[in-house]
């Protein structure tokens, strides 16, 4: 085990200290222009840390193993699918013919990359049902964004300009109405029905001739699997408007069904989630979207297509909404999804789905002793709990949060959904063991009794960590956004 107990001290400057010594100068000197020399060259030298490169290690080092992550712990972070990153996604994205190469090449000279590139847009429409893919929207939420602005493109071509509502249930992700407002929409609610499902008969009621879509994920944002959702199609159908799939939960369905076979028009993937591109940390992301035949005209360009066994990208696309991200997508995050379905193949990806959710009920049957269960009927790859009965206790959601990390764990996410009462959200995801997912759940039954029998204990929690826990009114009002230097004001 690593040794945490270097001090993290940040001032470790001493005079003298190198860790690095560079050559000598072996090129002729050059006197420079004095305008450049003016603009470009610095008058004095920066002011750089004397450190040595042993210090330098100890220091970097201690901080990643201060660090929590997929690869050193579970991680239920629900709604996000944090999940393990094969390293063979890792080697193959470092192999030179895809590390070494650039946007720019000329197309004949990148024939590889773009071969693998129209694969995955192949595999992607395979695995969703979808007609055409483009790759180029680097997040889930600019997927949204890219096929809600393709729905508006669709309508307009139609000479519809009224269809200016997006319909969003109300347990949605929050950036589906965050999307539909900036792609110029307003966003209607639909309410959730005592199974958590969408309430149709409150979907007809909102739905009218100004409807442009319906942005759903199916399974919801509670784990659960939309039943009517033939039904939801036809009375969306039914007005002109089209049906947005939000596919942050592909995992729960693949293999099994496709968004594109319920009737979705429109669909976004986030290959950093379902197919283990890396996750977390402000990204990088993928957000590829794939569309049904009477969209295709208007996906982003330019679109990547096969001819005469080549490979290039077609410009030509009149009816197109246009590039939403420069160049071609986020290259090496495709990369590794494309690996990751290579490897795992038509079969290992229906066992993904299979596992995710046995793992999620497996758990959810466990917790349900101790924890309120809103919505008992099974669920998908992923459930939410709600603490409102340790809540009477005088704990909060929060707390066992935060009681969580003294015992080594990552919280799930919570208080989300917002219609949930102290929502606790867990997604064990496919890939983690029996035995983790026991240790996990040990841990929550006895912070349950804990909430019961010493409540200060978990309300002051954590007790063991390296930071405590924070003024959550300050550090929301008065953030420290920046390293402050001690002594000075920079």
């Amino acid at each position: 085990m690593a040794n945490t107990n270097f001090p993290l001290i940040f001032e470790r400057s001493k005079e003298g200290r190198t860790s690095y010594s560079f050559p000598e100068l072996d090129v002729p000197e050059t006197d420079l222009d004095s305008e450049f020399e003016d603009m470009y060259v610095r008058q004095e030298a920066p002011d750089l840390p004397e450190i040595s490169e042993l210090e330098i290690m100890r220091h970097y080092t201690a901080l990643s193993n201060r660090n929590y992550g997929v690869d050193s712990g579970f991680y239920p972070l629900g709604s996000c699918t944090m999940k393990y990153n094969p390293k063979i996604n890792e080697d193959v994205a470092r192999l030179p013919g895809f590390s070494h190469i650039h946007p720019l090449q000329d197309e004949k000279s990148v024939q590889g990359a773009m071969e693998m590139m129209y694969d995955l847009q192949q595999a992607l429409g395979e695995i969703t049902g979808m007609h055409k893919v483009s790759l180029q929207p680097s997040a889930g939420a600019q997927g949204e964004w890219t096929g809600l602005m393709m729905i508006r493109a669709y309508h307009e071509a139609n000479g519809d300009y009224n269809r200016t509502q997006v319909v969003v249930p109300d347990s949605a992700h929050g950036t589906n109405p965050a999307s539909a407002k900036v792609a110029g929409f307003d966003a209607v609610t639909v309410k959730t029905n005592e199974h958590g499902l969408v309430d149709l008969e409150d979907l007809k009621r909102v739905v009218t001739e100004e409807t442009a879509a319906l942005m759903l994920t199916n399974p919801n944002t509670l784990g659960l699997f939309e039943t009517e959702i033939l039904e939801m199609a036809e009375v969306i159908h039914g007005v002109g408007g089209k049906l947005y799939y939000d596919g942050a939960n592909l995992n729960a369905i693949m293999g099994y069904t496709r968004p594109g076979d319920m009737g979705f028009d429109v669909v976004h993937l986030n290959l950093h989630k379902t197919f283990t591109g890396p996750h977390g940390g402000g990204g990088p992301g993928s957000g590829p979207v794939g569309v049904s035949d009477e969209l295709a005209a208007f996906l982003p360009k330019p679109l990547l297509v096969k001819q005469d066994n080549e490979y290039r990208f077609n410009y030509d696309r009149p009816q197109s909404i246009g590039r939403v991200k420069p160049y071609y997508g986020n290259f090496g995050i495709n990369l590794r999804a494309y690996t990751y379905i290579r490897t795992m193949g038509a079969e290992g990806l229906k066992k993904v789905s299979e596992y995710a959710v046995l793992n999620a009920n497996y758990m959810m049957r466990k917790l349900e002793k101790e924890y309120v269960l809103p919505y008992p009927q099974h669920c998908k790859h992923e459930f939410v709990l709600s603490g409102k009965k340790q809540k009477k206790l005088g704990v909060r959601t929060l707390d066992i949060a935060k009681r969580l990390l003294d015992y080594g764990y990552h919280p799930p996410t919570i208080y989300f959904p917002l219609n949930v009462e102290e929502a606790l959200m867990v997604e064990p995801t496919e890939t983690e063991a029996k035995e983790t997912l026991d240790g996990f759940v040990d841990t929550m039954l006895t912070i349950s009794d804990e909430a019961k029998n010493d409540p200060e204990l978990v309300q002051e929690a954590p007790h063991n960590t390296i930071v405590k826990r924070m003024d959550e009114t300050t550090a929301a009002r008065k953030p420290i956004l920046r390293y402050q230097r001690e002594n000075n004001n920079r």
